[in-house]
């Protein structure tokens, strides 16, 4: 077990250099129509935008996702969160790098830094407010007490309201690759990994067990979404609250290894899938954090049903 904490050297300042939040993602799909009702029942809030459908939990103001008409389901962009004194600082260090700023995507209205990583794909940094957690999100398992009925009706269940997107997980060409340039240009941490398989990043100022993460393809695309729920039985009922809405394809209930939460997967109408996820393990910003490299049958899952077959299927790089 060795520590990687993946550190950019600072080129001006002290302290760490590193995005703090996976501020937004983007995509685009064939009917924008579609991915409304797929994301409202899943329990987002949605409004469209200057041609966009965004994606925003209860409450806040903050888009989480931004999804476009295009000719079919592809990965657009990422968009990681800065803290204002470190702009000045990465552009230094892209240029110490010999990265190439880009152009935003056309008609988006940006300030940030963009780069293309070594497969092509669009990545921003921009100033932002860190929407990574900055304390665990701890799971909650209320017990009711003797001669009390501790579950509510089925018809009052109600509905499941994530909290926050909690990371994404995305298909690569090179796990190895993307490992090496997601740590050294954006200053993430490895947290763990299963060989060229898949590796799990996280964000040095204090996030989830990972923001983003990479899984072994044949090319880059989207795998799943993850949304933050506060407890098991949140997970179950929104499988269940899905189900009802016609999308009972899925994989779940089940908890993971790597990050500990509990899980259950709602397949989309693209092949990938939208994962209610609680009680994820924690890496605060002042913990040395020891990634490890785990074999296939420690990087998965402790128990579950078994997955669909094709869950590991890059439907975007057909």
């Amino acid at each position: 077990m060795t520590a990687n904490r993946g550190i950019i050297e600072a080129s001006t300042g002290t302290g760490l250099l590193g995005v703090h939040s996976l501020d937004t993602f983007s995509f685009s799909v064939p009917d924008l129509a579609q991915a409304d009702a797929f994301h409202r029942s899943f329990g987002l809030t949605t409004r469209l935008r200057d041609g966009a459908l965004e994606l925003l939990t209860e409450g806040s103001d903050h888009v989480w996702g931004r999804i476009v008409e295009g000719a079919k389901k592809a990965l657009s962009y990422l968009s990681f969160g800065i803290y204002e004194e470190d702009l000045e600082r990465f552009k230094l260090h892209l240029k110490a790098k010999g990265i190439r700023q880009v152009d935003p995507p056309t008609g988006l209205e940006s300030n940030g830094l963009w780069v293309r990583d070594f497969e092509g794909t669009l990545v921003e940094m921009k100033v932002a407010s860190k929407s990574s957690p900055d304390e665990k999100s701890h799971g909650t398992m209320a017990s009711s007490a003797p001669g009390v009925a501790g579950a509510p009706k089925r018809s009052a269940g109600g509905l499941v309201i994530p909290s926050r997107m909690s990371h994404i997980l995305l298909f690569t060409s090179d796990v190895d690759r993307a490992v090496s340039f997601y740590t050294s240009v954006f200053g993430l941490g490895l947290s763990d990994r299963a060989g060229s398989d898949i590796a799990f990043l996280h964000g040095k100022h204090g996030s989830d067990h990972h923001m983003v993460a990479f899984v072994r393809s044949t090319a880059p695309g989207i795998h799943h979404t993850s949304w933050d729920v506060p407890s098991v039985h949140q997970v179950g009922l929104g499988a269940m609250n899905m189900a009802d809405q016609g999308y009972s394809e899925g994989w779940g209930l089940g908890r993971h290894v790597l990050g500990s939460n509990y899980f259950h997967y709602v397949r989309d109408p693209w092949g990938s899938y939208a994962e209610y996820s609680c009680d994820m393990d924690y890496i605060p910003r002042d913990i040395d954090w020891a990634a490890a490299d785990h074999d296939g049958e420690d990087a998965f899952y402790i128990w579950g049903p078994k997955p669909p077959a094709d869950f590991g299927v890059n439907h975007e790089a057909d």
